[in-house]
């Protein structure tokens, strides 16, 4: 076994260079311990942060942008916070020749014995360890099947029998969704008597639709776990084991990614089957609203859009309008409103409800563009929507992150009329680049996008309650009219583009939650 000493392990790695983000969280450490919101360093809890994926090392969507802001912000905060992650192809690929090895070790998994190689990177002074195995991780990062539950069964066992041998002793274990969410389990069960067993643990509900459910007996002979624990008040559901559900009744505080969806998912509708169990920790279930990172989308300095722009540079946003509709051939005139989505193409994020209402949109006088992935009947939907419509609608359907940000940057308003959604980052991003959103009040749309009220001035964006087409298409249609009021218009682009959408205000929420759990 190669082992780093403790100083090593924690301090060796190839360090990025300085940069904009990197200035920007020096920045805020000064003031926050300027102003004294948060006690010295020491007395901060330890925390440990794992899960799939972190942006920007590995990403399929938002789960890997919040686990890497919300760890930036909490270093910012002064906690001694490290991330321990998947060593994915993608990952390897990029870092390999900046990774410090730490240690070698092996688990057993399914009653084999497996390597763990332990990978150091000093990530702008929050520690990554990456966890090794080409068996596991030499593919993509959701492999599906009874293989992507192996994947992480393999990996939560690797992350607890990894923290005592790279000289890290966290108060807390932070997991995120159903890939790690049997760590709190296992250190409850079979780690009890061990140091690991003395970590507090936190997991964060992402998505409730996506669980882990496994075969019982395939899941207990990966994670050697006892039959007893094949019982309604465990990790059973409807015969089967539920990785998500050992984390929910095993981990000692939950937490969702926004207040209303943590208050949905305890009923039956938004509740996945879980909506009792979820009841029954209620008292330790928090919805902590996400934020976004405001360095990495920002219409002032974002380099994927080919005019930069502010609330007191507006005139340069019509600028990138009239770019995106040449560079996607949207037969539209400038001044005529213009509705985007960046979004998975799924029923859940109300795709349906577009399908079924679209040629109405359109008759409005409005164009439409969409970028995404997804359902193959949805997907197909869409590439043939600009043949079908002259082009006043266009669906680009393929992962195109650069253009993703110019379709937020160049359109009038932004549709998300998701059937659920636990927090939503399009409409926080949309708001960022003062495009106004239009969306369904359920999870964190409804905690980030108030309805405006002509009379009042009140609201940013525009909203409807029933998950139905044409509430839907009757608030388009609404939202319609106020573009025509350009001094309206203007204002609320304005307000969206000054809000402060950053993750701040959410770290400070999870670190008062970190304290609290250690001072019980």
């Amino acid at each position: 076994m190669a082992l780093l000493g403790k100083r090593d392990a924690v301090s060796g790695g190839e360090k990025c260079a300085t940069s904009p983000k990197r200035n920007r969280y020096e920045n805020m450490k000064k003031k926050v311990k300027k102003s004294g919101a948060l006690p010295d360093k020491e007395a901060l809890p330890k925390i440990l942060m794992t899960g799939a994926e972190c942006a920007p090392f590995a990403k399929t969507g938002g789960l890997a942008d919040v686990i890497g802001t919300l760890a930036r912000e909490l270093h910012a905060q002064g906690f001694d916070i490290r991330l321990m992650l998947p060593f994915h192809r993608m990952i390897k690929d990029q870092y390999h020749k900046q990774v410090q090895h730490v240690v070698s070790f092996s688990v057993e998994i399914g009653w084999q014995s497996m390597y763990v190689g332990v990978e150091y990177y000093d990530w702008e002074g929050t520690p990554v360890y990456f966890i090794d195995c080409e068996h596991y991780f030499g593919q993509a990062i959701y492999c599906g099947g009874n293989f992507e539950g192996e994947q992480y069964a393999y990996f939560s066992r690797a992350v607890i029998e990894a923290l005592p041998l790279i000289g890290f002793e966290p108060d807390i274990v932070h997991v995120n969704d159903w890939h790690t969410a049997m760590i709190p389990m296992l250190l409850k069960t079979q780690y009890h008597l061990q140091p690991q067993g003395r970590c507090q643990s936190v997991l964060s509900i992402h998505n409730l639709a996506f669980q882990g459910r496994f075969d019982f007996n395939f899941a207990a002979n990966l994670l050697q776990i006892d039959g007893r624990y094949n019982h309604p008040d465990a990790i059973e559901f409807h015969g089967d084991a539920n990785f998500l559900k050992g984390g929910i009744v095993f981990a000692d505080k939950l937490v969702t990614v926004s207040p209303t969806y943590a208050r949905e998912i305890r009923t039956p509708f938004y509740g996945e089957g879980l909506d009792g169990v979820l009841e029954t920790r209620a008292n330790d279930l928090t919805g902590i609203l996400n934020g976004i990172d405001t360095v990495a989308f920002n219409p002032a300095s974002d380099p994927m859009i080919p005019y930069p722009y502010n609330a007191s540079r507006l005139a340069q946003k019509q600028k990138n309008k009239e770019a995106l509709l040449a560079e996607i051939g949207l037969a539209i005139s400038p001044d005529k409103p213009l509705i985007g989505m960046v979004t998975r193409l799924t029923k859940q994020k109300g795709i349906d409800l577009v399908v079924r209402v679209l040629d109405e949109m359109l008759q409005a006088d409005a164009g439409f563009v969409l970028i995404g992935t997804g359902d193959a009947q949805y997907e197909q939907f869409f590439r043939d929507v600009a043949a079908k419509t002259g082009s006043r609608a266009v669906g680009l359907t393929r992962f195109d992150d650069p253009l993703a940000h110019r379709i937020y940057a160049g359109c009038d308003f932004f549709l998300m009329p998701s059937l659920f959604e636990p927090c939503g980052l399009s409409q926080m991003i949309a708001l960022r680049y003062g495009t106004l959103p239009i969306v369904r009040a359920t999870g964190g749309l409804k905690d980030t996008v108030f309805p405006y009220n002509e009379y009042t001035n009140e609201g940013n964006g525009f909203s409807f309650d029933s998950y139905n087409a044409h509430d839907m298409l009757h608030t388009v249609l609404y939202a319609l009219t106020i573009y025509k009021k350009k001094t309206r218009m203007n204002a609320l682009r304005k307000k969206a583009l000054r809000q402060d959408l950053g993750f701040e205000k959410s770290a400070l929420a999870y670190a008062d939650l970190y304290r609290g759990l250690c001072e019980k």
